[in-house]
């Protein structure tokens, strides 16, 4: 440990805003290392094989380099290719499967353990994103093996009875695409209709299937159990029982608020549970710890894209050099 080579920044997650951070310090000449858990840019592979992005590529772009796509809003494959274009054209140091275990500060250092290795750090960039974290429902049979918070393709549940949870984009998507493919499909809703900032392109359809009875939604509603075979809803109008063959809760996801509580970083006290942080550098109350992206959301995970927190890169590493001066 007495000859450890001591790294400038530590960047946490190998999403979009971790390689745009990466990108800073490469165009800084600060010794860093991107690590992150599962394949470049993890949370956008989890992704739906078939979904579009709501931002339009130009919004999407980074490091000067053009994203071009087919139609004016790229897809889960052009970004994934995209972003590998881009770590590629750069030559960022990322470190792919491998998950950062602890986080600690040891004097003016911070020492970070990987299932990998161990690290000592100047600085330290949280862009975890989310999509990692699925948002529990907290339920009986939460655990059961048909049930999913991750949803790839419509092709298993052809002429299956299908329960949808949440009123959001993917609900939405999940939603239309299997029915689409001959699943039998119902939602719960915890509201009176679907998500209002659903794709507007999406939601007039979505609401005509309801509307028509092809896509039957409990609204005001939430799933009190799940059983092998059947799910138990509470809905206005009491307890109501249907057949199930899968459930997929598309219920949203949350913040690794363990490397936070690690780091020491505070948590707003209201419902949002938002970290703290100065937004003119992106530098948490813990000096050192940057946060960057959707993170910097707590539970509000609609707050924070790529395109709008491309930028916290540029003003976490401006800080960084600053406090070198």
């Amino acid at each position: 440990m007495e000859n450890q080579e001591i790294l400038d920044v530590f960047i946490v997650g190998g999403g979009p805003i971790g390689l745009a951070c990466g990108i800073e310090c490469e165009k800084a000449g600060l010794n860093y290392i991107i690590v992150e858990k599962g394949v470049l840019t993890n949370s956008l592979f989890n992704y739906p094989l078939n979904m579009t992005f709501f931002s339009t590529s130009e919004k999407l772009e980074m490091g000067n380099i053009p994203f071009m796509s087919i139609a004016h809003k790229p897809t889960r494959t052009e970004a994934l290719e995209y972003y590998r274009r881009v770590a590629k054209t750069w030559k960022l140091k990322v470190n792919l499967y491998e998950e950062v275990k602890t986080l600690q500060k040891k004097e003016a250092l911070f020492e970070i353990v990987t299932t990998k290795g161990i690290y000592l750090t100047r600085n330290i960039i949280l862009a975890t994103g989310f999509y990692d974290l699925p948002n529990l429902m907290k339920v009986p049979g939460e655990d059961l093996p048909k049930v999913t918070h991750y949803y790839k393709e419509p092709w298993p549940y052809i002429g299956q009875k299908i329960l949808v949870v949440g009123g959001g984009n993917s609900a939405v998507d999940v939603a239309l695409e299997t029915w689409r493919k001959g699943a039998e499909v119902t939602m719960v809703l915890k509201d009176e209709s679907v998500d209002p900032n659903v794709k507007y392109w999406v939601k007039p359809d979505i609401e005509n299937r309801i509307k028509e009875g092809s896509i039957r939604a409990f609204t005001h509603s939430l799933v009190k159990e799940i059983r092998e075979k059947e799910v138990v809803i509470n809905t206005p109008n009491g307890e109501v029982t249907i057949e199930n063959d899968f459930v997929l809760a598309m219920t949203g996801y949350v913040p690794n608020f363990a490397l936070l509580d690690q780091l020491g970083v505070e948590l707003s006290l209201d419902e949002k549970r938002q970290p703290c942080y100065d937004q003119t550098n992106q530098e948490s109350n813990v000096p050192g710890v940057y946060l960057a992206g959707v993170v910097c959301g707590g539970l509000n995970t609609r707050e924070f894209f790529i395109e709008n927190s491309i930028v916290h890169a540029e003003q976490i590493v401006k800080h960084i050099l600053g406090k070198k001066v």
